[in-house]
């Protein structure tokens, strides 16, 4: 199982070289949603060198949408900003503005239900298959290549509780 980025073609091809047989899933979500989609990969399912495998279709407790200006939903194969609704967080702790902004009333779900405004940019196949394009924002994740465990424990301890500042931390060149 894959997640936390976008899944390349590549990557994809790698892993079916070193795992023969192996069955490939590509995991979507955030913290805000947990998972919100997964897609099984058969074959190479024609993956290019530079494109993401799909992100599948919503889990059953999940609602996803493909949204255009104004909220309204893009047809199939145009590219729109991915919202999530469905089993979301409630917010963020303390950041009501960050909250209100990415927390926001879902039109096409039950009354009274929220959906989450991801940043992500994707698009409908005609199949009916998510597929992640992209970043829509200026969010950035770091992977934390280059970070020295001093610098790592000076972070931790000026945002966390002295009991969980973790004792040891150990770095990995990569994982085995």
């Amino acid at each position: 199982v894959f997640a936390g980025e976008g899944l390349s073609g590549s990557l994809v091809a790698r892993a079916r070289e070193v795992f023969p047989g192996v069955r490939i899933v590509n995991g979507y979500g955030q913290t805000e949603s947990f998972y919100a989609t997964t897609f099984a990969l058969e074959g190479t399912q024609g993956l290019g060198e530079a494109v993401s495998a799909p992100i599948g279709s919503p889990l059953g407790n999940m609602r996803t949408y493909v949204l255009g200006a104004g909220l309204t939903p893009v047809p199939p194969g145009v590219v729109g900003e991915l919202y999530v609704a469905g089993a979301v967080a409630r917010g963020y702790h303390g950041r009501p503005g960050l909250t209100a902004e990415r927390f926001v009333a879902d039109p096409f779900g039950p009354a009274g239900a929220r959906m989450y405004r991801t940043g992500d940019m994707a698009r409908w196949t005609s199949d009916g298959v998510l597929e992640y394009v992209g970043r829509g924002d200026a969010q950035i994740k770091v992977r934390g290549a280059g970070v020295s465990v001093a610098e790592l424990r000076r972070f931790v301890s000026g945002r966390l509780p002295e009991f969980m500042v973790p004792s040891v931390f150990v770095v990995l060149d990569r994982l085995p």
